[in-house]
């Protein structure tokens, strides 16, 4: 049955209404600031300009990528890629995407044109990709990998004069064609898989300025930070998610104990894959904070407590007793630069594991680039505070 509301209560609660649709209408009808992907062209010009000056660490890390095969590469392109086991297709479509960034963030450091020329080389050559067939979740991580790459790189390459306005459209309709289809469903996998495709997809609908690709990712992202970050007041157990099969425990690969920060692959492999989804959560936040959506101080207490719990982990050699192999996992990726850059340097926040992992086990290293973990060294280490 119907009941009439009162005037007294109708009429404030439509003027509300009134005033959240409209504002809700403002922000979906607000361009894209471009560059807008991980870094704002701000930070990029900050960047250019300690290098030019030959300035450490950022003149190293230069020197750095342009010593590396990612400085001459080539397109190697294809029409379908075939994501099964690490084969030929995959090793080609991610290494020509983290090519194409690579030489994108060459050319706007140096303003060299053979960079930019390689670059735009690679992207259009890989305009005509028509799908990923390997018809599984495997595509779904591929396509995040690769998507995610070309999609930082073609945003720095649309500042470029050479880049036709019908090639970059070709671009923008192949992304939409190849990727959307393999990023628009989350994949039910572990949860860096998701997060990296959510990092994809948010790089992807600012080059493609389509806002709701974008509103669609931050949503993903909002649901996916609290089921893969653990804190205590989330109860006994973490927050279930789709694909935990109704066993939430077993899906965080049976920890002897929840502390916060803990990942939902804290304990699959020894933080090896927890640096993977770590690093997706704090790329895709660095994207909306471009675009003015702060995903960081919603999830602060969650991000942070894990960048520590991880660092701690890996500075001591051990998983605090979290696993039956206490032995963290060897391996290092460039995961943490951009979210120590945002948490201590743009808020304030004391994280002094961060820190030490990495001036001494992060910045040692040569492992830059690898799959969507990408160059954070040379484009957020050490970044200024935002001016006031």
């Amino acid at each position: 049955m119907l009941t009439s509301v009162p005037a007294a209560i109708a009429l404030p609660v439509a003027i509300a209404l009134f005033a959240a649709l409209s504002l809700t209408t403002m922000l979906l009808a607000a361009p894209f600031s471009h560059p807008g992907g991980l870094s704002s062209q701000a930070e990029l010009d900050f960047v250019k300009s300690k290098i030019r000056a030959g300035e450490q660490h950022w003149k190293a890390e230069f020197d750095r990528l342009l010593a590396s095969g990612d400085a001459t590469a080539t397109p190697r392109p294809l029409t379908h890629v075939n994501s099964d086991d690490n084969n030929r297709d995959a090793r080609l479509s991610k290494d020509d995407a983290i090519a194409a960034y690579s030489l994108a963030l060459l050319w706007y450091f140096s303003g060299d044109e053979i960079h930019a020329t390689r670059a735009l080389a690679i992207l259009n050559a890989w305009s005509n990709l028509q799908a990923f067939t390997a018809g599984n979740q495997q595509d779904r991580l591929q396509a995040a990998w690769v998507g995610a790459n070309f999609a930082h790189a073609a945003e720095i390459m649309r500042t470029h004069p050479a880049w036709k306005p019908a090639e970059i459209a070709a671009l923008q309709s192949m992304l939409r064609r190849a990727f959307y289809p393999q990023l628009s469903t989350p994949s039910t996998w572990n949860g860096n898989v998701d997060l990296t495709q959510i990092e994809a997809m948010l790089a992807i609908a600012v080059f493609n300025d389509d806002r709701k690709l974008f509103d669609n990712a931050i949503l993903r992202l909002r649901a996916r930070i609290p089921a893969y970050f653990y804190l205590a007041s989330d109860g006994p157990t973490p927050k279930p998610i789709a694909g935990d099969n109704g066993d939430v425990v077993a899906f965080w690969f049976k920890p002897l104990k929840f502390v916060d920060g803990l990942t939902q692959e804290t304990c699959r492999d020894n933080g090896h894959h927890a640096q993977f989804g770590l690093g997706s959560a704090l790329r895709a936040a660095e994207i909306a904070w471009h675009q003015g959506v702060d995903v960081y101080s919603e999830h602060q207490p969650r991000l942070t407590a894990s960048m520590e719990l991880l660092a701690q982990q890996f500075l001591s050699n051990s998983m605090n007793g979290l696993t039956p192999n206490n032995t963290p996992t060897p391996n290092r990726f460039n995961t943490f630069e951009i979210g120590y850059h945002h948490y201590h340097t743009r808020a304030g926040i004391d994280l002094p594991h961060t820190r030490k992992l990495i001036l001494e086990q992060i910045r040692p290293r040569s492992l830059r680039a690898v799959c969507n973990l990408t160059h954070e060294t040379l484009t957020h280490a050490d970044l200024p505070p935002p001016t006031k």
